[in-house]
C-alpha cells in the first residue's frame, strides 16, 4: 500500500522549497503554487504584490509509511527562519510568510507540539512565527515555476540562495535523501 498524504508549507520563496522537498526520500510530488489567500487563481505578479493575501508556496504529496510528518517538520523549520515575519531574507512581504498548512487534525497537532517543543528548548534565538492554518484551497503556480532550481542551476539566484539549502539538507539529512 502507498497511501499518500498532503501538506502544505509556506516558508518563503517557493523555488528555494520545492528544490529542499524535492530530494527527500518518501516524498512524491512537490508542486509550487499559492494559499491562505482572499482572490480565486492568482497569478504570479498579482501575489507579488502582497495583496491578495496568498503565499507562495508548495503542496507535497508524501508516504508517510517512508517519511514520517515529524521528519518533513524537522526539514521545513531547518531549512528557513520561522522567527521573522513576513520575510525570509531579502524576500519581503505577506507571501513570505512561515505558516504550515494542514490537512489532518493529526498534522495540526504535531505541527503545534513541535512549535512549542522547538521554542521551550529555545533552538531560535527568537519566538517562532510560523502559523498553523487548515489548508483551504491551493492554486497551482505558472509552469515556469515548477522545478525552477532543477532547470535553472545556473542563475545567480539559484547558486547564492538555493544552493546552499539543498547543500544543508544534504549534509544534515543525507540518510532521508532520496537515492
Amino acid at each position: 500500500m502507498n497511501k499518500t498524504e498532503q501538506v502544505v508549507f509556506a516558508n518563503g520563496c517557493f523555488w528555494c522549497t520545492e528544490a529542499i522537498f524535492q530530494r527527500i526520500a518518501g516524498v512524491e510530488e512537490v508542486v509550487s503554487g499559492y494559499t491562505g489567500g482572499t482572490i480565486k487563481n492568482p497569478a504570479y505578479r498579482e501575489v507579488c504584490t502582497g495583496r491578495t493575501g496568498h503565499a507562495e508556496a508548495i503542496s507535497i504529496l508524501y508516504q508517510p509509511r517512508i517519511v514520517s510528518f515529524d521528519t518533513l517538520l524537522e526539514v521545513f523549520f531547518a531549512t528557513h527562519d520561522p522567527t521573522t515575519l513576513n520575510r525570509q531574507g531579502n524576500d519581503v512581504g505577506t507571501q513570505y510568510r512561515s505558516e504550515i498548512f494542514y490537512t489532518s487534525e493529526e498534522q495540526k497537532i504535531k505541527a503545534g507540539a513541535f512549535i512549542t517543543l522547538l521554542n521551550e528548548k529555545k533552538v531560535f534565538p527568537n519566538p517562532i512565527v510560523t502559523q498553523v492554518s487548515p489548508l483551504d484551497v491551493f492554486y497551482r503556480a505558472e509552469e515556469d515555476h515548477h522545478n525552477y532550481y532543477n532547470e535553472n542551476k545556473e542563475q545567480p539566484y539559484c547558486q547564492f540562495i538555493i544552493t546552499p539549502k539543498v547543500e544543508k539538507i544534504k549534509k544534515f539529512y543525507a540518510e532521508k535523501l532520496k537515492t
